[in-house]
């Protein structure tokens, strides 16, 4: 063993020696045999083409910006320094919106997007993970959240601001309420399809973040309308689009922007604190947390990550327990939901 080793080590060092008349370091070996390092211009297509459609969407725009700024740039010639510009001008340039931060969003997602490209090129090879500047660079601390729960009295105005303007209070009226009930995101309720909804069960499937998939409990009553509206509007196959517009399009997000700002427009405290689809699910989760505890109100809210305590690990619940959450916050019985005798669980909400 000890001469084995002896003879490995003279090696070595004869290598060593080698290497050193030609003037060869190990670290030129590595990277005369590792594939040549492309341009942005080069690499970015096969970024977006790996990116998911989500992915396109929040980073699309700051990678159409880092291809204009260094297009005939090799990956390996970008510094920390140059990512740091970037970001700092991202946040300068940012459009001012209800819910901005002084541009922090959009320096973040500047730092997200750079870090997507090298991610992939350590994944391809191209690059060590110890080469890539994006992530040397930090991203901005994230200020707390001015989200809260909203007041009966306010969501009662939110839905009466709603159902009193606009060119279709029907579609916002529903929207409304499917967001209240289901606590969902603007993703999920925009992927529905006529074949995710379970009428006789008071059930609608939900994709969401990640690709996600879950039966959502919703009240009779909405799954009616829901099923009303979608034929009405010209939904036929089990894959047309659930919510639709008057002319038979397909929802986009698009209407959730006009339904905002149009609100916003009749009451001045939506616009002044950027209340959006979202506060609606917080204010949902909140209530039934309140009601119910934790492990249900994960469980309405979809959320399957297993960060945090380990006790997250058990902390679960079932669709009737989500069911009765549902039933006790709508005042409507559930066919999926336990009997409940507590009248301190039941609240009627706005719809």
């Amino acid at each position: 063993m000890r001469a084995a080793t002896m003879v490995d080590a003279q090696r070595i060092a004869d290598a060593q020696r080698l290497l050193a008349q030609l003037g060869v370091s190990v670290a030129d070996l590595r990277e005369a045999q590792r594939p040549r390092v492309p341009t942005i211009a080069e690499y970015l297509p096969r970024v977006i083409a790996a990116a998911g459609p989500g992915a396109r969407r929040t980073y699309g725009s700051y990678w159409d910006r880092i291809a204009a700024r260094w297009a005939d740039r090799r990956l390996d010639s970008i510094a920390a320094t140059d990512i740091e510009a970037l970001q700092r001008q991202a946040a300068a340039v940012a459009r001012p919106r209800r819910n901005g931060r002084g541009g922090r969003h959009a320096g973040e997602h500047v730092i997200a997007a750079v870090r997507a490209i090298y991610n992939r090129a350590i994944a391809d090879g191209l690059l060590e993970a110890s080469d890539s500047p994006a992530h040397r660079v930090g991203k901005p601390r994230r200020l707390p959240s001015t989200r809260r729960a909203l007041t009966p009295e306010e969501l009662e105005e939110i839905n009466l601001a709603a159902r009193s303007s606009g060119n279709d209070v029907v579609l916002d009226a529903i929207l409304l309420r499917l967001h209240t009930e289901t606590a969902c995101r603007r993703g999920g309720a925009l992927a529905l399809r006529l074949m995710d909804l379970d009428q006789d069960r008071g059930l609608i499937r939900l994709t969401e973040k990640g690709g996600t998939l879950r039966w959502q409990p919703i009240t009779l009553d909405l799954a009616a309308s829901l099923g009303d509206h979608a034929r009405h509007r010209g939904a036929v196959l089990p894959t047309d689009a659930l919510l639709r517009f008057r002319h038979g399009g397909a929802l986009t997000s698009r209407r959730y922007d006009h339904l905002w700002k149009r609100i916003g427009e009749r009451l001045p405290w939506v616009a002044a604190q950027g209340i959006s689809t979202h506060w609606l699910r917080h204010t949902t989760l909140t209530w039934v947390e309140r009601h119910f505890g934790y492990g249900v109100a994960r469980a309405y809210a979809g959320h399957t990550d297993s960060t945090g305590p380990a006790t997250t690990t058990y902390i679960k619940a079932d669709l009737h327990a989500v069911a009765t959450a549902l039933a006790a916050m709508t005042g409507q019985p559930h066919p999926m939901a336990a009997l409940i005798d507590d009248p301190q669980a039941r609240q009627p909400r706005s719809s």
